[in-house]
C-alpha cells in the first residue's frame, strides 16, 4: 500500500530513504521485504494467462518482474527524476541494454575517446560486430558534435566526469544538438551519484548507473540500472532485459536498498575526503599533477557550479617518476586497497592502464589521455588524518624524483 501523506516535493537525502512516496508494507515491515523466489503462483488458469497477456497485476517470474527488484526501481527513479527505472545484474548490464534497444544495424554513435574499459569494448568490438559504427572524440564539444553527427546517427553516449580523466562534459548544449537531429542522448552518472548530478534534468534521455558503486556502497553487490521515460524503459524491460536476462537477483537489489538509506551521507563523506585528499597531494613534491573536478582552478570550474553538487569522490594524480613510481606508490599502499571500483566505504586505488582500462592498446591509452603512471583514487569514508598518513608513506617509499610539482 503506497499513501500520499508526504509531501510533492522531498529533498534528494529523503527520496533516498522513502522514494517519492511512502511505501507501508505487508505486515507493517519498515524495511523493504525480500521476495527471494524464482516463480510466482496463480490462484487460477484464468489469472495465469491474464498476467502473461500483460493484463491484471501481480508477478509471473522474476527474470519479468520482482516486488524487491521493482521497489529498488521505483526509488532509482525518484532519485534521478525519471519517470521509470529499469534494474540489472550489472553496471555492464545497463549499458549493453541502453545501447542495444537504442541502436540497430547501420546505425551510428557517437561518444568520447576516453571511456570506461569494458564499455570502451563494447562500443569497438561488440557493437561494431553487429554492424553499429562509432565515432570516438577527443573532446565532445557542440562543434566536434556537430561535425561528427551523420544522416544514421542515432545514439550520443557520454559518461562525465569521464572514467578515469575526469574531464566534465556539458550536457545541456550537446543534448539539444543531439535532439534536433534526433538521436537519443544515454548519460553515465556513476560516478556523481543522482546526489550530485543529474542528467536528465540536463536534457538526457537515459541514464545508466553502476549501482555496485556509490547506491550499494559496501562493496558486496554487483547490479546496473538504466533511468528514464517510461516508452524507453518498456522497450528494455520487453526487450534486453527479458531476452538476454541480466536480471537482478532480489537479494542484491534489497542489500541496494538498504544502502540507500545512508546514501547522502556517504557521498558527502566521501567527497570531503577527496578533497582534502586531493588538496594535500597537490602539495607534495613527489606529484606531478593532481586532477580533481571540485578544484576551483579546475579547466571546468565554471561549468561544475552549473551542473553538479561538488566535484565528486574520484580524484586521479601522477607521480614523477611515471609508471615505475606508480607501481613502487601502489605495491606499499597499508590503508587503501589497491582494488578496482569505487563508492565503498573503503579508499580504493587502482592503476587505469593496466586495470579498469586495460582492453585499450598502448596507442588508445595514449589517444584517451591515460598515461601509463596515472594512478585513480576513489576516497572512502576513513578518517581523512588516516588516509594521508598511509599515503605519505606509500610515496615516501615511491622513489619518485621532487624537482617540483605541476598541479591541473
Amino acid at each position: 500500500m503506497v499513501t500520499d501523506s508526504q509531501p510533492a516535493a522531498l529533498h534528494p537525502e529523503t527520496v533516498a530513504i522513502h522514494g517519492r512516496r511512502h511505501t507501508e508494507h505487508a505486515h507493517g515491515a519498515l524495511a523493504a521485504p525480500l521476495f527471494q523466489t524464482s516463480t510466482f503462483s496463480f490462484h487460477n488458469a484464468a489469472e495465469g494467462a491474464e498476467r502473461f497477456a500483460g493484463g491484471g497485476s501481480g508477478y509471473v517470474y522474476t527474470r519479468l518482474g520482482n516486488p524487491t527488484v521493482r521497489e529498488l526501481e521505483e526509488r532509482l527513479a525518484a532519485l534521478e527524476g525519471a519517470e521509470d527505472a529499469v534494474a540489472f545484474a550489472s553496471g555492464m548490464g545497463a549499458v549493453s541494454a541502453a545501447l542495444l534497444a537504442s541502436l540497430k544495424a547501420g546505425d551510428h554513435l557517437i561518444t568520447s575517446r576516453c571511456l570506461y574499459g569494458c564499455t570502451h569494448t563494447l562500443i569497438d568490438e561488440t557493437l561494431a560486430g553487429f554492424g553499429i559504427a562509432a565515432t570516438r572524440l577527443a573532446a565532445i564539444t557542440p562543434a566536434s558534435l556537430n561535425a561528427a553527427l551523420r544522416p544514421e546517427s542515432r545514439v550520443l553516449y557520454l559518461e562525465t566526469p569521464v572514467n578515469p580523466t575526469l574531464e566534465v562534459v556539458d550536457i545541456a548544449p550537446l543534448a539539444a544538438i543531439a535532439h534536433r537531429r534526433g538521436l537519443t542522448v544515454i548519460v553515465d552518472n556513476t560516478f556523481m551519484t543522482p546526489l550530485l548530478q543529474q542528467p536528465l534534468a540536463c536534457g538526457a534521455d537515459l541514464v545508466v548507473h553502476s549501482a555496485t558503486k556509490f547506491l550499494n556502497g559496501h562493496g558486496d553487490v554487483i547490479a546496473g540500472a538504466v533511468c528514464g521515460d517510461r516508452e524507453r524503459l518498456e522497450a528494455l524491460r520487453h526487450g534486453p532485459l527479458k531476452t538476454v536476462g541480466a536480471v537482478l537477483d532480489p537479494f542484491a537489489a534489497w542489500l541496494i536498498l538498504r544502502g540507500l538509506k545512508t546514501l547522502a551521507l556517504r557521498v558527502a563523506r566521501h567527497q570531503d575526503n577527496a578533497g582534502r585528499l586531493a588538496a594535500w597531494l597537490r602539495r607534495r613534491p613527489e606529484v606531478s599533477q593532481v586532477t580533481w573536478p571540485g578544484f576551483d582552478d579546475h579547466p571546468a570550474a565554471a561549468l561544475r557550479s552549473r551542473q553538479m553538487q561538488g566535484g565528486g569522490a574520484l580524484l586521479t594524480f601522477e607521480l614523477h617518476g611515471g609508471y615505475d613510481a606508480a607501481v613502487r606508490f601502489l605495491d606499499r599502499l597499508e590503508l587503501c586497497r589497491l582494488a578496482v571500483s569505487l563508492g565503498d566505504a573503503e579508499t580504493l586505488v587502482e592503476h587505469p592502464a593496466s586495470m579498469t582500462h586495460a582492453t585499450y592498446g598502448a596507442e588508445a591509452l595514449a589517444a584517451a589521455g591515460i598515461s601509463p603512471g596515472l594512478i585513480r583514487l576513489a576516497a572512502g569514508l576513513e578518517h581523512p588524518a588516516d588516509l594521508i598518513a598511509d599515503l605519505e608513506q606509500a610515496l615516501a617509499a615511491s622513489g619518485a624524483d621532487r624537482p617540483g610539482r605541476r598541479a591541473a
